[in-house]
């Protein structure tokens, strides 16, 4: 089975990369002092100092291996390839509900830098899959929760 590719700007790209070095350099090594300092407390049967520092091992290792593997299958979002006239990833979109008129503006990325609270939403998400290949003045109905929300499209900026 083929690895599914991850969508980044270049902006997501160079955050990965640092986390991925910051893992490898600073944390691994961290993690290893903490695993020496609970060694010498004796009994590791017993030693719960030494059970979380290899928890923190196994946990900074999975990190490790799934940024690499990331990194393998990455595709950056190239801004200057990509026109206005159509929502795509990397795409900012300015949309507002039609029955309340409320507006949010949202950043369509790759699901690996969604972040809502940031307002960036992945591709695979209700609202962003919706929104994708829409036009300005178009309305997209969204299946939510509690039934559907209509969208306009007000703009879209890259």
């Amino acid at each position: 089975m083929a690895a599914k590719q991850v969508l980044l700007t270049n902006d997501g790209l160079k955050r990965l990369q640092d986390e991925l070095e910051n893992l490898k350099t600073v944390r691994r090594q961290e993690n290893k002092e903490a695993i020496k300092r609970a060694r010498s407390f004796g009994d590791l049967s017993e030693n719960s100092e030494y059970d979380e520092a290899k928890e923190e091992q196994a946990a900074i290792e999975q990190r490790i291996s799934e940024i690499e593997a990331m990194l393998v299958n990455v595709k950056i979002i190239d801004d200057d390839l990509s026109d206005n006239s159509a929502v795509t990833v990397g795409s900012t979109v300015r949309i507002k509900d039609t029955e309340t008129g409320d507006e949010d503006i949202y950043a369509i990325v790759g699901s690996t830098e969604s972040n809502p609270e940031e307002g960036k939403i992945s591709d695979e998400c209700p609202v962003g899959k919706a929104l994708l290949g829409k036009k300005v003045g178009d309305v997209v109905p969204v299946e939510v929760p509690d039934g559907v929300i209509n969208y306009e499209v007000m703009a879209i900026e890259r």
